[in-house]
């Protein structure tokens, strides 16, 4: 990405990890639980891939870059990212694309020393194909596919060589008999030209069965095992109705048979006021272990008000294992709840990665680096970098610049993703606006029309602290001194389930409540709609005309800790 000179931006500053490493023999492991979600916030669609004792796991993007983060693991439970696979603007073009559409549902494959991932890309290109050598990249240009004309494509690669692609597609002929009739279709694919192969083939149609109306069958993968071809999909909705079907077949192309007591994962047949519940469970893909256990990865949500379905976090990812009856997989064989814990898988221990992916965490980020974390996500693609963790040195500094989240383009924003329930961000804010226009700050952002913003601007000529909701209304304000005005103010917001509090301070720890009580269920996928998560992150706009101003940060803050993640939950199946 081209680099041009900071003229206007805000400043942020460092991260240091709070956690904890540990590394058990193997036999005190076994008596160890893990802790689920294994991706605690906005992570969806997870695919997983085993090459050999390795393991690395991939999720949807939406209109955030860089696209497609991925990490590696030896255990199943402890993951660290070693990348983005979509880090540059020649392979991810997400200008004008809402929030939640850009990238949907990507899957990772391999086969003879090619780590493959297809996905798409709605509304601008359809799907494509990248390659690597290596899984942490660089990653190759998109190889789009023109005649898979659908969603949630997955590469299998069969036995014999050939390869094939499947995705969610139309109804036959373009004409659904309800609602949400789709269909599973494929094609075989040439990896070396990167293009279909023969005629296409119709999986599945609508779903396991069709008379019953079955909805939004998607997210397909195909897996071998004993002489059968095993079809998984997800299917009702990504909302609490969904599930996890699977059918069979002797041969790839098919005909599938769907297997009699499908679903074989979902939990839409539970009361919704049960206790910390997990919802939404579906979009699963299977792996096998080098010791021949079989443990499937899944999104649910961590709803925070029950039979409302209001969650914040977006969907999550959950680890489960899978037991083989008469044939069939069974996800989460013991339990008719979805468990936060589970005994770990029979591999290596693993050491904790440097930064917490789950359970009760905090860290305090410095931005002494040269390069950003790969966790810091921004909305749509960049042009050059407008961001500087140099112009000072130790502060992260951000442009002013004229866009806002009201465009559909990228602006000043940096974020990570809201990973809990209950917990804080807060940051320390160098910035001294010159025109009422000019705002940075602290954003919790669930999409465009949803999202509270805390910062400085000026009114009257005077320096205010405001709190802003995304319709432009001002929640709350504070007045600062002249001398409050020329130092640094301190930012922060907390958020416990559905209500959200936000607090400033102009000496460091001193915080003033600025409001309480904050509607929450406004950022909430049940309100907000959409497929994302909260992000907490750093902004700064001149809301449309030009400026020469810049906001420093010089530390970033989170904590989170929930309730869930203090004991386990190990309910029997009745």
């Amino acid at each position: 990405m081209k680099n041009k000179l900071l003229s206007a931006a805000a400043a942020f500053f460092t991260l240091a990890v709070l956690g904890f490493a540990s590394l058990l023999p193997a036999a005190a492991q076994q008596k160890q639980t893990f802790q689920n979600p294994i991706f605690p916030g906005f992570y969806p669609d997870p695919s997983v891939l085993r090459v050999g004792e390795d393991y690395y796991l991939i999720h949807s993007s939406f209109a955030y870059f860089p696209g497609v983060p991925i990490f590696h693991s030896k255990d199943l439970v402890n993951w660290t990212q070693i990348g983005n696979i979509l880090d540059r603007p020649e392979q991810l073009n997400l200008d004008g694309h809402n929030v939640s559409r850009g990238i949907f549902a990507p899957t990772i494959s391999y086969k003879d020393g090619t780590f493959y991932m297809v996905t798409t890309l709605i509304d601008k290109g359809g799907n494509f194909v990248v390659t690597a050598t290596n899984p942490a990249g660089p990653w190759s240009k998109p190889h789009w596919l023109p005649n898979v004309n659908g969603i949630d494509p997955s590469i299998f690669h069969d036995d014999d060589g050939k390869s094939y692609i499947m995705y969610n597609s139309d109804a036959p002929d373009n004409k659904p008999l309800y609602d949400g009739h789709r269909t599973i279709r494929m094609f075989e694919i040439d990896l070396k030209t990167m293009k279909t192969v023969g005629p296409q083939h119709l999986l599945v149609n609508g779903g396991v069965d069709l008379s019953k109306k079955p909805v939004w069958i998607e997210g397909p993968h195909i897996y071998k095992v004993t002489g059968f071809y095993y079809l998984m999909a997800a299917e009702g909705g990504t909302s609490v109705n969904h599930s996890e079907v699977v059918l069979r077949s002797k041969t790839v192309t098919g005909p599938y048979i769907p297997y009699e007591k499908n679903p074989i994962l979902t939990q839409r047949h539970l009361p919704g006021d049960r206790p910390n519940p997990v919802s939404a469970t579906g979009h699963a893909d299977l792996v096998q272990t080098q010791n021949g256990d079989w443990w499937a990865v899944f999104l649910a949500t961590r709803p925070y008000s029950g039979a409302q379905d209001h969650y914040n976090t977006g969907r999550e990812t959950f680890l489960a294992p899978v037991t083989w009856k008469e044939g069939w997989p069974i996800i989460n064989p013991d339990h008719d709840l979805v468990q936060y814990n589970y005994p770990v898988p029979n591999l290596p221990a693993q050491k904790k990665p440097a930064f917490p992916l789950t359970g009760n965490f905090s860290f305090h980020e410095e931005f002494k680096g040269t390069t950003l974390p790969m966790y810091w996500l921004q909305l749509r693609t960049p042009r050059y970098q407008w961001y500087s963790l140099s112009k000072p040195l130790g502060k992260l500094t951000l442009e002013v610049r004229p866009e806002s989240f009201s465009e559909k383009m990228n602006v000043s924003f940096l974020a990570r993703r809201q990973q809990h329930v209950k917990g804080s961000a807060s940051t320390e804010m160098e910035f001294a606006p010159t025109k009422e226009n000019e705002f940075a700050g602290l954003v919790a952002f669930q999409n465009s029309e949803h999202y509270y913003a805390l910062g400085k601007t000026l009114k009257g000529n005077q320096p205010v602290v405001q709190l802003l909701k995304a319709d432009k209304t001002v929640l709350a304000e504070k007045v600062l001194t002249e001398k409050e005005g020329k130092k640094p103010v301190y930012l922060k917001v907390s958020f416990n389930g559905g209500t959200y509090a936000f607090y400033y301070a102009t000496k460091k720890g001193k915080w003033q409540l600025l409001q309480d009580n904050v509607d929450g269920k406004y950022l909430s996928t049940r309100v907000a709609g959409g497929f994302v998560g909260v992000t907490l992150g750093l902004y700064a706009t001149s809301n449309g005309l030009p400026s020469t101003n810049r906001a420093s940060f010089d530390w970033f803050d989170y904590e989170g800790n929930d309730d869930i993640f203090e004991k386990p939950s190990l309910t029997k199946a009745k």
